[in-house]
C-alpha cells in the first residue's frame, strides 16, 4: 500500500513541473500584466517598501514611455518650492533605501542629496 501511495506522488510530481512549464506558453501576458511584472521586478531591484515602493509602481503603471514621460513631467506642471523640497526628500529617500544605508551612513547621504 505504501509502495503504491509513494508512486502515485512521485508521478504526480513529476508531472507537475511539466504542466506548469507549459501553462505561461499557453496564454501570453497582456501588456498590462507584463508592464505589472517589470515594474514590480524594478521595484524589488530597488528594495522598495512600504509608501516608497506604493509611489514607485502608482509612477510606474502610469508611465506610457518610461523616461520619456518623467521628463515631460516636470515641464508639463512646475512644482511649487514646498512640493519640490517634498519631491527630492522622496526620491533621496528612495535612492538610500535602494542602497540600504543604515545610520550615520544614510544620514550623510541624505544630507547630500538634498543638498544637491
Amino acid at each position: 500500500m505504501k509502495g503504491i501511495l509513494l508512486a502515485v506522488v512521485v508521478a504526480a510530481c513529476a508531472a507537475a513541473p511539466v504542466h506548469a512549464a507549459d501553462a505561461p506558453a499557453a496564454k501570453p501576458l497582456t501588456t498590462q500584466q507584463q508592464k505589472m511584472k517589470d515594474c514590480n521586478a524594478d521595484a524589488k531591484t530597488k528594495a522598495l517598501k512600504g509608501d516608497d515602493r506604493k509611489a514607485f509602481m502608482k509612477t510606474c503603471l502610469s508611465k506610457d514611455g518610461g523616461a520619456s514621460m518623467a521628463a515631460a513631467a516636470p515641464a508639463a506642471a512646475p512644482l511649487s518650492p514646498k512640493a519640490a523640497q517634498q519631491q527630492k526628500m522622496k526620491d533621496c529617500n528612495a535612492e538610500a533605501t535602494a542602497k540600504t544605508l543604515k545610520g550615520a551612513d544614510r544620514k550623510t547621504f541624505m544630507s547630500t542629496c538634498l543638498k544637491g
